[in-house]
């Protein structure tokens, strides 16, 4: 056999064409109706029994205080840990703080299996029950497992579909990047996105699983909490078409400056003991601030029928009101762009990534004065009140580990006046196009972002 005849197409020419075809397909797939799987999901919510109780941090099962550092940790040493940090960021009126912070640094798996059905891909999706989740039962990705759990540290049973992804050949996977999670919340967390063809290969519909095409979960993501986020931040990042070839700024142009920008923020981040942490208090609700902003960490008793383990405890962060996550955007030259901002967050490994112009949990703003809050806050705020956004729904964030915590996702156009093209230092423009480039590789893009790049990418918003 020769050389030439072992060489592959280093890119999927079709691959792109592929996925518009699912996204053109919004009404009827393989299985269900689009107007169907609500109903679904909550059938699945009724088939087992859901519990969620609040308890206090001390009474957790097989969780601890640790000795000396006050960490709350896991007897096996795995999973995850509430621990202390200390940033300083250097840069705007807050740039130095400590907080608690959830540190897991195994890496886990979100993956989505695709497959041709009559010619159109569909994805396929699970009803999964996570305890943080305002309605618990959420459209999340074929397998979304921590090495722990997919390693049965808990002793339970095996993750359907893992083999899918663990074994998957390389002429199968069609996405793999290393994502960070939230920054503000997570120590350096990162998880493996990925989609894997299933070509060839019959796979049944496990009874919590079903197949939607990519069309159908963009018109399910113009719904509130209804696709959670581990699905969101995969479908963030598939290779869909390039938008067009022409941009205000060129991609080396894009990317230098977002090097420029991880290279001027100056940061001393680490971990410390939580019991050292100041400026915020423990009692029997959890640990919070006395002021009652940003979050506090709770601990809540699960019961969940059809998870490999049907019942544990576990502490959850919790936010204290309601985020925003927006991207301003323009049409220029015809070819939208957006409005990003190069975002420091202490739980980043690389300091700085792109996130929407605005995020932020604005009841965390309203007793500081005007000039120290996040730029363009007041204009997202007015799109809010008046109901002139482009594109807006609540999404909650990962439930695995945090309780309730919503945020309003907005595409909210914009005018000179509003966003300049000269923006402000920390903000660029940048196409949708450019975005989907960056979000093939770890750490370039942020969860929220990531978040709203699905919203383009599936067709729910449309710019």
């Amino acid at each position: 056999m020769s050389i030439v005849t072992l060489l592959r197409p280093r890119i999927a020419q079709d691959l792109p064409e592929r996925l518009a075809r699912s996204a053109a397909v919004t009404v009827t797939g393989h299985q269900l109706r689009t107007e169907d799987v609500t109903g679904w999901l909550a059938e699945r919510a009724r088939s087992h029994r859901f519990t969620v109780r609040r308890v206090p941090l001390d009474r957790l099962d097989h969780w601890s205080f640790a000795p000396g550092t006050g960490d709350l940790v896991h007897r096996s040493g795995r999973f995850f840990a509430v621990r202390g940090l200390s940033a300083r960021l250097g840069e705007g009126p807050f740039g130095n703080w400590q907080q608690p912070v959830i540190h897991q640094p195994e890496v886990g798996i979100l993956g989505i299996l695709a497959r041709e059905f009559d010619g159109v891909l569909h994805f396929l999706m699970q009803a999964k029950m996570e305890p943080g989740n305002p309605n618990l039962v959420q459209l999340s990705p074929t397998v979304q497992a921590t090495r722990s759990n997919y390693q049965r540290v808990h002793a339970g049973s095996h993750v359907t579909y893992l083999e899918h992804f663990t074994d998957a050949p390389p002429h199968l996977v069609l996405a793999d990047s290393l994502q960070s999670e939230h920054g503000a919340w997570f120590y350096r967390k990162a998880n493996r996105n990925m989609l894997v063809e299933a070509a060839g290969t019959e796979v049944p519909a496990a009874p919590d699983h079903c197949w939607l095409t990519l069309g159908q979960l963009g018109e399910l993501l113009r719904l509130d909490n209804v696709v959670n986020m581990d699905a969101r931040t995969v479908l963030g990042c598939l290779p869909l078409p390039a938008t067009g070839p022409g941009a205000l700024h060129s991609d080396i142009g894009l990317l230098s400056w977002l090097t420029a920008e991880r290279a001027r923020h100056d940061a001393d981040v680490r971990l410390m003991p939580l019991a050292e942490v100041e400026g915020w208090t423990r009692d029997t609700d959890g640990i919070r601030r006395p002021d009652g902003r940003y979050f506090r960490v709770t601990g809540v008793a699960v019961e969940a029928g059809n998870r490999e383990v049907t019942g544990w405890s576990q502490p959850l962060i919790e936010p204290c009101g309601t985020g925003v996550a927006a991207f301003l955007f323009r049409r220029l030259g015809g070819v939208p762009h957006l409005l990003v901002h190069a975002r420091a967050e202490a739980g980043f490994l690389n300091r700085v990534e792109l996130a929407p112009t605005v995020q932020c949990a604005p009841r965390d703003w309203e007793t500081v004065r005007a000039a120290d809050r996040p730029p363009f806050l007041q204009a997202v705020l007015r799109a809010v009140r008046e109901g002139g956004a482009h594109y807006s729904a609540v999404h909650s964030e990962e439930g695995g580990r945090f309780l309730d915590a919503c945020v309003r996702y907005l595409f909210v156009m914009a005018d000179e006046d509003t966003a300049p093209l000269d923006a402000p230092r920390g903000y660029t423009w940048a196409t949708v196009g450019q975005l989907n480039s960056l979000a093939a590789h770890g750490h370039y893009l942020n969860v929220q972002a990531r978040t709203l790049l699905a919203c383009v990418n599936s067709g729910a918003a449309h710019l």
